[in-house]
């Protein structure tokens, strides 16, 4: 049984111009200067299954574990109950309803959990010094998920300062608590430039702006970030099933960051001592993490449209560790060289629904097949992505390629 349905991506309210403009801000360290350690990140991709017991097991052993862990549930990415048609059904899907439902699915994994009121119609009450009380009795947070952009509204004030609860989670955090989050509730932890929305192929036609937008299409990010508390890199989410690739990569390179954490659904990334130097992550779930390398990636905008080269892409699956200082996958599985003849057959719609990530677990799983090339369905321009094994591509697992690393990756106009 799954949790509830996807959350609609709803413009708040106050928010219904076309385009909100992002003025200065403070970049998140200038925020919150103080650097976190000691505490632990559960991060996942978006439609978490209610019997997830690996991840929901995980975040109420970091919490304290069971009979001990106290989680506090934070909605307010969610629609308020005046915006939910659903409102007082079974069916509802709101910031009050989803608390519940997220309390009670906590406490039957031996938490006691409850609800930080906290959302569009509340926003004060991240400056209630009782919700701060509440917030400093808890062990662990746990996000869920829903538009992004509807926490930095309701947890963050000007110039991009913690709200008093938004501070004392951080501090919890900093002193040992678990912060969880799924979809939105994820990418709210990201550092600089936190992707706001956008499709791949807008992205890659159109580039990054900054910004929020109704277009969903566009690809929009916010300079200053979310959160903060997820700095290795750049976050995304729902990555390989709403193909997320392509938008990751262009964002990435416009902005200068040399390295992007995808998440897929399902599925979590594990990160402990935060902050600190022993900083250790690990993957958790049925699906894939997927880190993307641009150290020496080339980029460039030509007479055929934006391009880039040099891309190194690793798929980390369950069980499987990431060393962030080194840039290096740890793994216990046995390597796999292959069994499949022949090469994968050209993609269409490289970046459809789990298109892209089925290409290159295919050529990953060839024994003499070196490259394979993915197309997109849309026109004028249209893109071609080329994965290529070169020669420090390895393979794990047994039967399939599940982790991989040293996969190339390029994508040109067509």
């Amino acid at each position: 049984m799954s949790a509830r349905p996807s959350f609609l991506r709803v413009v708040p309210a106050l928010l219904c111009a076309a385009t909100v403009a992002i003025g200065p801000v403070a970049m998140p360290g200038q925020a919150h200067a103080a650097r976190q350690s000691g505490g632990s990140l559960v991060l996942v991709g978006g439609g978490l299954s209610d019997d997830n017991a690996a991840v929901y097991g995980d975040i109420v052993r970091l919490a304290g574990g069971a009979g001990r862990a106290r989680i506090g549930i934070i909605t307010a990415a969610a629609p308020v109950p005046a915006e939910d048609p659903d409102a007082g059904t079974p069916d509802c899907n709101n910031s009050v309803c989803n608390g519940d439902y997220y309390a009670a699915l906590f406490q039957r994994y031996g938490a006691h959990a409850e609800w930080i009121p906290i959302d569009l119609d509340h926003i004060a009450a991240a400056d209630d010094p009782a919700v701060v009380a509440q917030v400093n009795r808890l062990s662990g947070f746990f996000f869920g998920g829903g538009d992004q952009y509807r926490y930095v509204t309701t947890m963050q004030r000007a110039g991009g300062a913690d709200s008093p609860a938004l501070a004392a989670i951080r501090a919890r955090l900093h002193a040992g608590a678990v912060v969880a989050g799924t979809s939105a509730g994820a990418q709210i932890q990201a550092g600089r430039d936190m992707v706001t929305g956008g499709e791949s192929y807008e992205g890659l036609r159109d580039g990054s702006t900054p910004g929020y937008f109704d277009d969903a299409s566009k690809l929009g990010y916010l300079p200053a970030g979310g959160f903060g508390f997820f700095r290795a890199g750049l976050l995304d989410t729902h990555f390989s099933h709403r193909g997320r690739w392509g938008r990751s990569a262009r964002l990435a390179a416009d902005t200068g960051h040399d390295r992007v954490f995808g998440l897929d659904q399902d599925t979590a990334l594990e990160v402990t001592g935060v902050g600190g130097r022993h900083e250790s992550m690990r993957v958790l779930g049925a699906s894939g993490v997927h880190v993307l390398d641009l150290r020496h990636a080339r980029a460039r905008t030509g007479v055929d449209g934006w391009r880039i080269r040099g891309v190194r892409w690793t798929r980390l699956s369950d069980g499987d560790g990431y060393d962030a200082r080194a840039w290096r996958l740890r793994t216990n599985k046995p390597g796999y060289r292959g069994t499949a003849p022949g090469c994968p057959a050209a993609a269409a719609d490289v970046f459809g629904r789990e298109v892209l990530s089925t290409l290159a677990a295919d050529l990953a799983g060839r024994r003499e097949c070196r490259t394979a090339a993915g197309r997109t369905s849309e026109q004028h321009p249209a893109f071609v992505v080329d994965l290529r094994r070169g020669q420090r591509f390895t393979a794990y697992g047994v039967g399939s390629a599940a982790t991989y690393s040293g996969l190339r990756v390029s994508i040109r106009g067509a």
